[in-house]
């Protein structure tokens, strides 16, 4: 949850005032268009609670995660992407030294009614291409497995600790949102490749350090969702797959291949953490889309 009870620091009030003014002066936008910029930059700042030249890609992410945790639509992340581009244009343009770069920052689509999924071909070709021959190789293929054999959120997979897995009854603990523990299964191929990392690279990423959390980075320290972000970009670009894919498009196509080879509704609630069967049925939309494909394909009469 957004941190919007304290105050913004002195120092980001005086590019706050000045953004409103240039908003308003040199823009020449509607006061409803100003109040909306204003108050979505301030939710942002609240936020963070940093100084804006120290501001870094990763916080901008991790504002929308959290964002996207409690439920806010891709609609209303989107237009928050455009308030804080313009903002951080705006302080660009007064030639203040900024070390956030949006292009490091993915875009949302505001139609995004329906996630976004890769089909199981892409998948496969993604988590074969890893390669599993040095240390943090081993460890990237660890967690993209992982995401997609479990659904699980970016939030969920960078907490979780060497306890959380039950390597023998191949299932893992998820403490997912307002700290709700759930217990889904591992498939077996996956498991395989958690046990390499947790056996021998996640030791050398460890070194001297006393750490219980699952995933490191190169440091010993835990990994971070930028870090998460990073790792999958460079895949999905070496595949030369032209989508948008994010951590979150692992837990999606999870429940879409799940829902597509027949499995119950409730079961994918239960192994997503949904606490309504609601928010689980905006994958009955993509199934249909598939079925409608397959009847269209296969029917003689389509």
């Amino acid at each position: 949850m957004t941190k919007t009870t304290k105050k913004i620091n002195n120092h980001n009030l005086a590019y706050f005032n000045n953004y409103k003014y240039y908003l308003k002066v040199e823009k020449g936008l509607s006061v409803n268009s100003i109040e909306s910029y204003s108050h979505d930059v301030k939710e942002f700042l609240n936020f963070v609670l940093i100084d804006a030249e120290k501001i870094k890609s990763s916080e901008i992410i991790n504002f929308f995660v959290s964002l996207q945790d409690i439920g806010l639509n891709s609609s209303s992340i989107s237009r928050k992407r455009s308030s804080l581009k313009s903002f951080f244009g705006f302080l660009d343009e007064e030639e203040i030294e900024l070390e956030v770069d949006f292009n490091d920052i993915p875009s949302i689509r505001s139609s995004h009614l329906i996630p976004d999924v890769l089909s199981k071909e892409e998948m496969e070709m993604i988590l074969d291409s890893i390669e599993t021959n040095t240390v943090l190789t081993i460890r990237n293929k660890a967690i993209l497995e992982l995401l997609y054999a479990c659904g699980l959120r970016i939030s969920e997979l960078i907490n979780l600790t060497i306890h959380d897995v039950y390597w023998e009854e191949k299932l893992v603990r998820i403490s997912g949102k307002g700290r709700k523990q759930r217990i889904v299964p591992i498939a077996s191929t996956s498991l395989i490749f958690l046990k390499k990392y947790n056996l021998s690279a996640r030791n050398l990423l460890l070194k001297e350090k006393q750490n219980d959390v699952l995933f490191l980075n190169r440091f010993g320290n835990k990994l971070s969702r930028m870090g998460v972000w990073k790792i999958i970009d460079i895949i999905v670009r070496k595949n030369n797959i032209k989508k948008k894919v994010s951590p979150h498009t692992f837990r999606h196509s999870f429940a879409t291949h799940l829902l597509e080879a027949g499995a119950n509704l409730r079961v994918v609630q239960l192994l997503l953490g949904h606490a309504s069967i609601n928010t689980t049925q905006i994958y009955t939309n993509i199934d249909m889309r598939f079925i409608k494909t397959q009847h269209q394909k296969y029917h003689p009469r389509s």
